[in-house]
Formats: C-alpha cells, structure tokens, sequence
C-alpha cells in the first residue's frame, strides 16, 4: 500500500492507536499521533509500529500498524501546527473536555495553509456535535489570537464534519504497551454535507450520511446509556466487569427496561423503525456482553461528572422523555446510582462528585451536575434522588 496522504491525529490512546489510526492506515494515510503524554509519545517514535487485534465471537485477529510518526506538543507545538497545515485530515481522540486545548496548533494551522484544498476536521468523541465544539474553539483562536480574515475563507482552508463512533475497547493488558486489544464490531459514521464542493476524505470503513443526528443519537443513547448502566448498578453490586453485571439477572432486566425508554425516544424522534432499534439493541446487549472483553465497571463508569451532565446518555434522554410526556423511571434509576459513584480510585471526577454531593443542596448541586433548568419537568424528577444519596452518604 502506499502512503500518499497524511492525517494528524490527536490522542495517542487506545482509540486513538487501535481505532482511528486503523482505519487511517488502512485507507493509505500516514498518521501523525500527536500528544502530550511523554511515554505515549516515547514509546511511538521507539517503535516503528505496533498491532492492533480485534476480538469477537468467531476468536481473535491480529493485524500490525505502521507509517505513522509521533510528536509531543508540549514541546514541539510549531512542528504540530506545520504537520497540519500540510495534511488531508485532522482528527482527535481526546475527550470532549480536552477539546479547547488542542484548538491553538489547529488554528495557527488553518492560517499558515496554503494548499488548494480544505483541511477535513473530524472530532471522534463520545460526544454530541464534539466538532461543531472544536471548531468553536478553533475560531475564537482566530479571532481573539489570529488574522480575523481568516475566518472569511474558512471554507478554502477547513471543512469540519461531525462524526459518530461505537467501538468498546476493553481493558489491555498493562505489559501491552502499544499493543491495542479492541471489539471487532465498529461504527464510524461522518457527515457529509460539510464537503459538499470540496474533496471528502477516503477513509475505508467509514459512513458518509446527510443526517448525522440519528446515528449520534441512537448511539449515545442505546450503546453508551446500557454500558453506563450496567457499570454503576454492577459496581454497588460489587461485580468486577461488565459481564459479570450483565449476568446477574436483575441488573440485565434493568438494563433492557432503560433501553425500552431510550427506544420508545428514538423510534419516535428518528425514522428509525420499532423493529430497527430492536434488533440494534439485541446486538448491543450481545457486545456488552461478551466476556472476552474484560471490561471492567470502573473504567466504564469513570467521569460520572460528564456521563451526568444535561447532553449526555441519561439527563439528554430522559429529558426528551419529559418533554414528551413519557416515563423515564428507569433512566432516573440509573441516574441514582451514578451518583453513588464516589470516591474511585483512579477517577477525578468521582471524588469531585463526592464533594459537591456533600457541599451543596439537592437543588443546587442538580444544576450544577445536571445541567437542568428549574423549570424543566425532570429537574423536580432529580432534586428528590439528589436529595436520597445525599442523606445515604451522611449515615
């Protein structure tokens, strides 16, 4: 294969290695890993490449990766920012709140491009609109740092697409180092319209559609709302992984009834059929699932601070839910124990949920976790279950 087009990718995790930097090399792309993890970025510019191996029900496959490059942006941001400037494709893997600090080099590089076509920027987050956030950051650089004029032509010099992506990876082996253990099962849809006139980016296994929402959505509220669900029922019930939450019968069952809620939202907002969402989330059960995994429940409910906030896979839903004029008792359960996630070895956010749990009231610490209005119906649905773990922790 050869490697005549370039990708900059922020984010050299696990996603970043074992799934976006896969399709991209797979579609002929040299990837550019760009960090500021000094063993990551190390440990990419030691190795010339690494394997990524898929794991499903038919067993396992393994496959190697290389023609990529590394650079720490702590110490060589020009670099990043000329690496830039000169590709097809910048896409990231960091975390939607980590977004605002790799706008700068984006940025400066949209100003300093000088090739006859737009950059394409794809952010690959568990996020709603996570690009439509970048390029937020992204152009209040320029204004506030850079040429304003540069914002008049960002047509010529950037094409931003939302994206979707659905692919679990478990947890890896700690001696893995590069190594990436992942599902075999993905999901990587792109908006199209965005490169409507100019060239869209060949990225094999990826699915260009008109409407990203419904697939943002669908996934976001069936594929992360059962993962997180199982995570904090499995964790007050001291199950180890996500397995072994789902094969205690009562916590499956409160799974699927807080799937049928999401459901019932998403066949009635989207064209997408009763019979279509069934079956989707049958083969989410099935993935969740699988013990070859290893999925343990604290990295599945780590940052309960975000998974709780108001667009997120429970308050986003059940809010909707409200509006409607549907039940969403299940989704408010899971929301419960959520909030029983404190105190997490190893989880920020769990000990800053903890703090504000004991700090504030039940109705201003629903604000500020969920992100509710007071004179949303859910809101005085949350105060009351705010309230029960706050008094529970107090014991």
């Amino acid at each position: 294969m050869s490697f005549t087009k370039k990708a900059v990718h922020f984010g050299g995790g696990n996603i970043g290695r074992g799934f976006v930097a896969e399709f991209l090399h797979n579609s002929g792309f040299e990837v550019v890993f760009v960090d500021v993890m000094d063993s990551i970025i190390d440990a990419l510019q030691k190795n010339t490449s690494y394997t990524v191996t898929e794991i499903g029900e038919d067993g396992e496959r393994t496959f190697t990766i290389d023609h990529y490059r590394a650079i720490n942006s702590k110490y060589e941001l020009p670099k990043v920012v000329e690496e830039i400037a000169s590709a097809d494709v910048v896409t990231c893997a960091v975390g939607p709140n980590i977004l605002k600090f790799i706008a700068e080099p984006v940025a400066k590089a949209i100003e300093a491009r000088t090739l006859d076509y737009p950059l394409a920027v794809i952010a690959c987050e568990n996020a709603i609109n996570a690009t439509n956030k970048w390029r937020g950051f992204i152009e209040t650089y320029i204004e506030d740092k850079l040429n304003k004029d540069t914002l008049k032509d960002m047509d010529k010099k950037a094409r931003y697409a939302n994206s979707a992506i659905d692919r679990i990876v478990p947890h890896q082996d700690p001696d893995a180092g590069l190594n990436v253990k992942i599902e075999k099962f993905f999901e990587w849809c792109v908006e199209h319209k965005p490169f409507a006139g100019a060239i869209q980016p060949e990225i094999k296994g990826v699915h260009f559609v008109d409407d990203l929402q419904p697939y943002i959505e669908r996934k976001l509220f069936t594929v992360n709302t059962s993962h997180a669900t199982a995570a904090y029922y499995g964790y007050q019930r001291g199950k180890a992984t996500i397995h072994d939450a789902m094969t205690d019968k009562d916590i499956h069952d409160i799974v699927r009834d807080a799937l049928k809620e999401t459901a019932h939202l998403i066949t009635n907002k989207h064209e997408i059929t009763t019979q279509e969402q069934s079956e989707y989330v049958e083969k989410i059960i099935e993935r969740i699932s699988n013990p070859a995994l290893e999925d343990k429940v604290e990295r599945v409910g780590r940052a309960p601070l975000r998974k709780l906030s108001r667009n997120e896979r429970f308050i986003a839903p059940a809010a909707h839910l409200v509006e409607m004029g549907d039940s969403c008792e299940h989704l408010l359960g899971a929301v419960e124990m959520a909030l029983r996630f404190q105190n997490v070895e190893g989880d920020d956010e769990s000990f800053e949920l903890a703090k504000i749990l004991k700090e504030k009231s039940a109705e201003d610490a629903t604000k500020q976790i969920t992100g509710l209005d007071e004179s949303h119906g859910l809101y005085a649905m949350v105060v009351p279950i705010v309230a029960k773990v706050q008094k529970s922790a107090s014991l």
